[in-house]
């Protein structure tokens, strides 16, 4: 079995805003994938499902961001796993918008949310990085995160969602390669390697002879008429 967590904030209020697409993610796998109706768990919205062949509990915290830890550190304790089962899904600033990356381990770059989830199960578990972009200064990254994706990123917003949810499986399998191929597919897909046959080049128009003059003189043109 494995835990698929999603990092953001409970409520209305946050359920658009960037640092909410950990909650995204999941939403669109469980809806996806035939998933158990959300139940209240673990501090949190939790619901079971199948990908492939592996059992997967979705669990979206409602600690807000800065004690996700204690709702999957509780969950996992539970259902007796180690943080190599654990998949957290979360915004990440230091990449693009649409772009994505797994890793296993590391830091937590200052994100309150996996900072958190260091302090209950350590820093090796998995993670799916999901680029949200950045605003430019640091001092503007808290006021970016909480806040509404624009407009303008709705398009890149669900292909990135889709691709998730299409490569969920491969997620759930080990395979990270295919996962991110999926998620490529829906956000970058290959462009047609057919092109439009060159058309043959059209010969020029012949250039008209020029004409010879007429040398003839006056009496003979008169002679000519009359043969």
């Amino acid at each position: 079995m494995l835990i698929f967590a999603g990092l953001g904030n409970p409520g209305a209020k946050y359920a658009g805003h960037r640092h909410n697409i950990g909650f995204m993610a999941l939403d669109r796998i469980a809806s996806d994938h035939g998933f158990a109706p959300w139940k209240a768990r673990f501090q949190g919205q939790a619901c079971e499902g199948r990908l492939g062949g592996t059992k997967v509990l979705l669990l979206k915290p409602e600690t807000f961001m800065n004690l996700s830890g204690q709702s999957v550190g509780e969950a996992m304790r539970f259902y007796k796993l180690t943080p190599d089962d654990i998949v957290v899904f979360h915004d990440e600033i230091d990449l693009a918008p649409a772009k994505l990356r797994v890793k296993t381990g590391g830091g937590h770059a200052g994100h309150n949310g996996l900072r958190s989830i260091h302090q209950h199960i350590g820093p090796d578990y998995g993670r799916v990085r999901m680029g949200v972009g950045h605003p430019g200064r640091k001092e503007a990254v808290p006021g970016f995160v909480l806040h509404d994706f624009a407009k303008a990123d709705q398009e890149w917003l669900d292909d990135m969602l889709r691709g998730i949810s299409d490569g969920a499986p491969f997620l759930a399998d080990g395979d990270t390669g295919r996962f991110q191929n999926a998620v490529a597919l829906r956000t970058a897909p290959p462009r047609s390697s057919t092109s439009p046959k060159p058309q043959p080049a059209k010969s020029p128009d012949p250039q008209p002879k020029p004409e010879t003059p007429d040398t003839r003189t006056a009496l003979q043109k008169l002679a000519d008429k009359f043969r």
